[in-house]
């Protein structure tokens, strides 16, 4: 798990083919590399890597065909900037919300205007994600978790703080930009609650949830009351 929080900007030194999938050669920039054992997690732009190879300074780490179809990785070439967070300790804060590194689909940058000192992005997801992103809900868009200002459809409006956008890839972003997205997971399971079984299979006997929406409601979950 990660919280969104982005630690540190990498630089993609190599790519490697290997059989149909990529290996990583990453530099980490300012990531504190000295706790990083072989086989821990490292968000980058928001899909979570294993790494395989580690040195001082750098990891590697190898990426799967269906994570690169799933996901802008495929994008990146010698150079590219990523977003990099190591994953979250249980005793650690959680400053940003919880996010798992599961990318849900790319979305693209539509457009960008001034707000004050922020900028406001507007962003296009996938038609498919449109129903679990909610105004002033979580959102991670690389890696980087942010609070949704606005929806109409399948468009949403993120606001950008000058701390955040010097901290992050986010600067090098411009209309037709593809940005990885993740809907906030709590969205994601409380819609397979409410299916109110387990799996679609006719022959599964799981017993139907009680959690409901009508028992969301009742019990002031949904912002609304009876």
């Amino acid at each position: 798990m990660f919280t969104g929080i982005i630690e540190a900007v990498g630089t993609i030194r190599a790519l490697e083919n290997r059989g149909g999938d990529v290996r990583l050669d990453i530099q980490a920039g300012t990531l504190d590399m000295s706790d990083v054992k072989l086989g821990d997690s490292i968000a980058t732009n928001g899909v979570c890597l294993t790494a395989v190879v580690l040195s001082h300074d750098s990891f590697v780490a190898d990426v799967s065909r269906e994570t690169l179809n799933r996901t802008g990785l495929a994008a990146l070439k010698p150079g590219s900037s990523v977003n990099l967070e190591k994953a979250m300790r249980a005793n650690g804060r959680l400053d940003g919300h919880i996010v798992s590194g599961h990318v849900d689909g790319v979305g693209k940058i539509l457009s960008i205007e001034p707000s004050a000192r922020s900028m406001r992005y507007r962003v296009e997801a996938p038609t498919k994600l449109a129903h679990y992103i909610a105004e002033k809900g979580s959102i991670t868009i690389d890696g980087v978790s942010l609070t949704v200002n606005a929806v109409e459809g399948a468009v949403f409006e993120v606001n950008i703080v000058p701390h955040t956008a010097e901290q992050t890839i986010i600067h090098h972003y411009r209309p037709g930009s593809r940005v990885n997205l993740e809907v906030d997971i709590i969205a994601r399971y409380l819609e397979r609650l409410l299916h109110g079984r387990m799996a679609d299979n006719e022959d599964d006997h799981t017993p139907e949830s009680k959690l409901t929406e009508s028992f969301l409601t009742s019990h002031g979950f949904t912002g609304r009351r009876r």
